[in-house]
């Protein structure tokens, strides 16, 4: 959000996401429940924003970190139910509190004044209209860090239009490759078909990632999390980037898995993910001429 976009276009924006709240159609699921009365869809959350945490973080890719860290607000609640997830207080079981506009935005201008490189906004997707809301308050208070769309790869491609011009650097994850298992694990039906266009869309907007003095200032990075047994199908994630954005892609591939949240109750993710697994999707990735980003930089996602 470099100056980009501003004034009665940003409104304009706000206002076109916030109508989407009412039915809500902000993400794949189309859960069509009136937020903004109260009613909560599969995400779990109204129509005022809920955070969990924030700060400098230092746990995320390089280009994000650099000395002073990424700015990282994390979400509560989320549109996706990986049983696996090693957030779930935050993602599904709701843990946070409300804030208003005003004090997020105060958040957002407080990590930039502590030195942050960017606004890392974690699982964002579901709270679009009130953090677009937030960062045009930050925006008026001075904010120009590039922002960044931390997210769990389950956009609707309308809703990352009314994005372009505030996100400077998307990050999804790119979950899998088959549309069933992200239904079976993650409660994502049609994922793996979905991410092909918010994929392209993101693309097109902000470009490869751009990194000047070893700070990314834009573009993209897409993260992958290899899971047991070839569940997530990562060879077609692999092919499907390649194809469609291009080599040059910073593609984190993840070998962090761990059995978290429900996973004991799925035999084929009750374990840990072992290194010959990760080594073969990491070769796998190299196939496709990835480069940027392997191997997999380890993080807490």
């Amino acid at each position: 959000m470099q100056l980009r976009l501003a004034g009665a276009e940003m409104a304009a924006r706000i206002e076109k996401l916030n109508s989407l709240l009412t039915p809500c159609r902000l993400c794949p699921h189309r859960c069509m429940v009136d937020r903004r009365q109260g009613e909560r869809g599969r995400c779990g959350v109204g129509a005022v924003a809920r955070v969990a945490s924030f700060g400098p973080h230092f746990g995320e890719e390089p280009p994000l970190v650099g000395r002073r860290g990424s700015g990282t607000v994390f979400f509560s609640g989320c549109n996706l139910s990986c049983v696996f997830c090693q957030n779930y207080s935050i993602s599904q079981l709701g843990e946070g509190r409300q804030m208003d506009a005003a004090e997020l935005a105060a958040v957002f201008v407080e990590l930039g004044r502590r030195g942050c490189h960017n606004i890392n906004l974690v699982t964002p997707t579901h709270q679009a209209p009130m953090i677009v809301s937030a960062l045009a308050l930050a925006q008026e208070a001075g904010l120009r860090l590039p922002i960044v769309w931390n997210c769990g790869g389950f956009e609707s491609p309308e809703v990352l239009r009314l994005l372009d011009g505030i996100v400077d650097i998307y990050m999804p994850d790119a979950k899998y490759g088959d549309d069933a298992a992200a239904a079976h694990y993650s409660g994502g039906p049609g994922y793996a078909t979905n991410l092909e266009a918010v994929l392209r869309e993101m693309h097109r907007q902000v470009g490869d990632l751009v990194v000047e003095e070893g700070i990314a200032r834009s573009g993209m990075l897409i993260r992958h999390l290899v899971l047991p047994g070839g569940i997530a199908a990562s060879d077609r994630v692999f092919a499907a980037i390649a194809s469609l954005l291009g080599r040059e892609t910073y593609l984190n591939v993840m070998r962090q898995y761990r059995p978290c949240y429900r996973a004991s109750e799925y035999p084929e993710l009750a374990r840990r993910l072992q290194p010959s697994e990760y080594a073969e999707a990491a070769d796998c990735a190299r196939g496709f001429g990835f480069q940027q980003g392997l191997p997999g930089f380890e993080n807490g996602t």
